[in-house]
This record gives structure tokens, C-alpha cells and sequence, in this order.
């Protein structure tokens, strides 16, 4: 990611786009111009989400280990179940 799309960069709103791009290449009603262009967007938006998620993980992992908690553990959500 550029700096300037990383002081513009809304996760929630780009995860959005990117489920409105998956819908409309699966309904297949686009042109195939239309539907590489949207590809090529979904792309890019996956990537950049991977990225704003891989940063917030390691942020995380920062916040831990400055609080001398040194190890992430895997969310398992059928103990949240139980719960």
C-alpha cells in the first residue's frame, strides 16, 4: 500500500466492496471487461486487507509482549460456544 492509501484505508468499508465485486462476478451478468476490471479490484483489495490485518496482528503481538505476554494463541471458537 502506497502512504496515501494508508491514511485513506477503511477496512470495513474495502471488505464490503470486496463482497459487492464477489456478488456481481458470481451473478456473471457482467461483460468480460467489466468482470477482469472487477477482478483486478478484488485483488487489490484483498491484498490490501491482508496487509491492514497482518498489521493489526502484529500490533497486537506488540501490545503482548510490552505487557510481558510473549505468545499469541490460536482462537478456537468452539470453547466460545461453550461459553
Amino acid at each position: 500500500m502506497t502512504k496515501k492509501e494508508e491514511k485513506t484505508f477503511n477496512f470495513e468499508s474495502s471488505l464490503n466492496e470486496l463482497e459487492k465485486l464477489v456478488d456481481a462476478l458470481e451473478n456473471g451478468d457482467l461483460s468480460l471487461e467489466q468482470s477482469l476490471q472487477d477482478f483486478e479490484r478484488g485483488i487489490h483489495l484483498t491484498r490490501a486487507c491482508q496487509s491492514a490485518l497482518t498489521d493489526a496482528q502484529q500490533k497486537v503481538q506488540i501490545l503482548l509482549e510490552e505487557d510481558n505476554k510473549s505468545s499469541l494463541t490460536d482462537f478456537d471458537s468452539n470453547n466460545e460456544e461453550k461459553q
